[in-house]
């Protein structure tokens, strides 16, 4: 009877930190692109990976954290790194050769049959991949980039509340209703 319990009480506090730590997410990318700015949490920032050239370790459709480069990292064979290509779009791949004394990068998705075609110039590096994943967060988090989606993200938790409330109050309202039934039914006997 007693792991019945604590069984329970595990489940509902992994249930309730798994919900704070996606509302503390979905908080941070709201505010964060009402302001223009990236999303982050303690210096790191949040990437949506939306391919699956990374897979397995880092399957489509998760958030990852990156460490924001700064002038004098340096990278190594091996390190995985979100990077802005010529077309303008962030890329997230393993480093698979260093060219010019580390000023240039041949990288590969783990996913890919071969290297990308262009090497990555140090300039064009955004940060360095943590190693913390969240699976599946990358698609609600792609979401928020449309204007129609931020402003779901902003009103849909109201609407929620409000519909809550509204039945919270219909089931009050009940029960009297209730009581008066059953008070009728004694008195009758």
């Amino acid at each position: 009877m007693k792991w019945q319990k604590t069984k329970k009480a595990i489940s509902n506090i992994g249930s309730t930190l798994s919900l704070i730590v996606l509302a503390v997410i979905l908080i941070n990318v709201v505010t964060s692109k009402m302001s223009g700015e990236y999303p982050s949490i303690f210096g790191y920032q949040m990437k949506a990976v939306l391919s699956g050239s990374m897979e397995p370790d880092i399957k489509t459709g998760s958030i990852i954290f990156i460490k924001i480069t700064s002038e004098g990292d340096r990278f190594e064979k091996g390190d995985v790194i979100t990077f802005i290509t010529k077309e303008n779009v962030l890329v997230t791949h393993r480093i698979t050769e260093i060219k010019d004394g580390g000023s240039r990068f041949i990288t590969k998705g783990d996913n890919n049959n071969g290297p990308d075609l262009e090497p990555v110039h140090i300039k064009n590096i955004v940060g360095q991949y943590t190693g913390i994943t969240i699976p599946y967060a990358g698609y609600l988090f792609k979401i928020t980039e449309s204007q129609l989606g931020a402003a779901l993200l902003l009103f849909l938790p109201g609407i929620l509340l409000v519909g809550y409330g509204l039945i919270t109050l219909w089931r009050t309202m009940r029960i009297p209703e209730k009581y008066k039934d059953s008070e009728a039914q004694t008195s009758n006997k």
